[in-house]
């Protein structure tokens, strides 16, 4: 039994869409929970449904069916206010993409997520400067993405993703448009803040990428086909 503060709990969660006359399950009668300080991989081919059950966690979509407790809170049944709410506060995100402006410098891009919960400006920059010294970027404060490498600008959006201390970091395809060794190094920095007990979710469709997290759930056709503890992770 795991004895660490539960932060997820989804209960016979299912998503469909209508296509004309047809009904698509996205996902189906999903059940799992998630505790503080866990490093998870959830995996699937195209089409198991592993981007949907991103999406509905992140708080960026909302399920047709079943219900989803975060930290207590009954988000299934929140309006989008709440939901941005959420977001902002408990949920770091970390985007393939990057997701960066591309005219401000890095602090400014991970002050971004500390303007809209309405901190002082002076606290803003010392907390922002902080959460990038925290991923080694300490030296490239004032530098704007297009100066920045494809390594170091993930650094950023990780420090963004850090610096309102959310309760879990979302993480899709993180290391996707990075090279290999690169893509090392980003892994390399997850594990790190999982080992400061932070609480990562990442989204992956590759083994390699997987096997660094303690817990893998393997979704097939919006089924969970296997949930199971990495005993080998680092």
């Amino acid at each position: 039994m795991n004895d660490k503060k539960l932060i997820i709990d989804i209960e016979n969660i299912s998503k469909l869409y209508h296509m004309g006359v047809e009904t698509v399950y996205a996902l189906r009668d999903i059940t799992l929970q998630i505790h503080e300080n866990e490093y998870v991989a959830i995996m699937g081919p195209s089409g198991s449904g592993k981007s949907t059950l991103m999406n509905i966690l992140g708080c960026l979509d909302t399920p047709t069916g079943g219900k989803y407790l975060f930290g207590g809170e009954d988000v299934s049944v929140m309006d989008d206010d709440d939901l941005a709410d959420i977001r902002n506060r408990k949920i770091g995100f970390v985007f393939q993409t990057f997701n960066l402006l591309a005219r401000a410098t890095a602090i400014k891009n991970v002050e971004l997520p500390l303007v809209y919960s309405g901190r002082p400006s002076s606290q803003r920059h010392e907390t922002a400067k902080k959460a990038l010294i925290d991923v080694g970027l300490e030296d490239r404060i004032t530098h704007k993405p297009n100066e920045l490498s494809g390594g170091q600008r993930q650094r950023v959006a990780i420090a963004r993703a850090l610096v309102t201390n959310p309760s879990i970091i979302l993480a899709d395809e993180p290391t996707g448009n990075l090279d290999s060794k690169t893509g090392e190094e980003i892994i390399a920095l997850f594990r790190d803040l999982w080992h400061k007990g932070n609480t990562i979710i990442l989204v992956t469709h590759e083994e390699e990428i997987a096997r660094h997290a303690n817990r893998i759930i393997r979704l097939r056709d919006g089924l969970i086909e296997r949930d199971e503890l990495n005993q080998k992770a680092g």
